[in-house]
């Protein structure tokens, strides 16, 4: 039989409500019995009634976290690093998934909302706007996504690509290619930035292909676009969408990397097994799930009463992974 609150106290030598207090207020309990209650809560291993705990502090307990397609494996990894960190801090995770629809989004958000303490909302598809209603009527955290001065973890897109391009060039590559994303991705926006600004300063030609889904099928419809341009080495929005290239590459007989160099970003697992492996850049994706958990449990923590002192944002950078997709340009 499951220990009680009963058995907690008893053991502790301490009210009930004393049990009560030091499991979910424990600022309120002094450090000696505070102290005592936890050592025969572990070692009943009790564990608090969360909806009898929320009547007390006021919250739920929950946290939620939004996402634009689950299926990507690029999400899981954020998922894992919210998850982690959230139950380091004895809360649960709520995870929904938009299917890449934004109209469908803000609704999603919503409803969400009024059952979890705070959001996280990973790579959002919503405007600016919405986005900045959101946070007026619940605490939000974003993950890959910046809007004025709400809470976000994100990634240094401009550094990663000037590593990609570095690589690139020397290898010898003057004329690279670039296959964007979602039009209303930010992150897409920031990588295609990132992408011109280091391919300037390198003094080599960037060829941009278009937008395309996220997807493999998205590789595959870039691919003889890329081939087209006469690019020696193309860098794709993400892993999946060059892990396509690659297949539409390979149909057609051309060898990667002898005949061009494919470089992804994010670094998912597929892409040490794809075959060549991908050089692709490394995101810190589970770390951004952590830090995104601290953030929003730092803002739950200050009191609604007062004015909340908004976290700076944080960047992470990332890491070139130099695999076989990428050797010396073709002559």
């Amino acid at each position: 039989m499951a220990a009680t609150i009963r058995d907690v106290a008893r053991l502790a030598g301490v009210s009930t409500s004393t049990v009560s207090r030091a499991l979910s207020v424990p600022e309120l309990v002094n450090a000696a019995t505070r102290a005592k209650v936890q050592s025969a809560a572990a070692s009943l291993g009790y564990a608090p009634n969360r909806a009898a705990r929320g009547l007390i502090t006021g919250r739920t307990g929950n946290l939620g976290l939004v996402l634009p397609d689950l299926a990507n494996p690029f999400f899981p990894s954020v998922v894992k690093g919210v998850q982690a960190r959230a139950r380091a801090a004895d809360v649960a995770v709520f995870v929904a998934d938009t299917d890449e629809d934004d109209l469908a989004e803000i609704g999603l958000v919503r409803a969400l909302a009024k059952q979890v303490d705070g959001l996280i909302l990973c790579s959002p598809r919503s405007t600016d706007d919405e986005l900045r209603e959101i946070a007026a009527e619940t605490t939000v955290v974003l993950v890959n996504r910046l809007v004025d001065d709400l809470p976000a973890v994100v990634f240094d897109h401009r550094d990663g690509m000037r590593q990609a391009v570095a690589h690139l060039v020397a290898l010898g590559h003057r004329r690279i290619a670039w296959v964007g994303g979602p039009a209303n991705s930010w992150s897409s926006e920031q990588r295609g930035a990132g992408l011109a600004a280091a391919a300037a300063a390198q003094g080599v030609e960037l060829v941009e292909v278009g937008h395309f889904p996220p997807y493999y099928d998205g590789g595959m419809a870039a691919a003889d676009q890329v081939v087209a341009t006469g690019a020696t080495a193309v860098i794709t929005y993400n892993d999946l969408v060059a892990i396509g290239l690659l297949g539409r590459l390979h149909f057609r007989g051309f060898f990667v990397p002898d005949d061009l160099s494919v470089v992804g970003i994010d670094d998912i697992e597929m892409a040490a097994m794809a075959r060549p492996t991908l050089t692709t850049v490394r995101l810190p994706k589970q770390q951004a799930g952590r830090i995104a958990v601290e953030l929003l449990l730092s803002l739950l923590d200050i009191p609604a009463s007062t004015e909340r002192e908004r976290p700076a944002h944080r960047a992470l950078t990332g890491e070139l992974m130099v695999r076989d997709s990428t050797a010396d340009a073709a002559r």
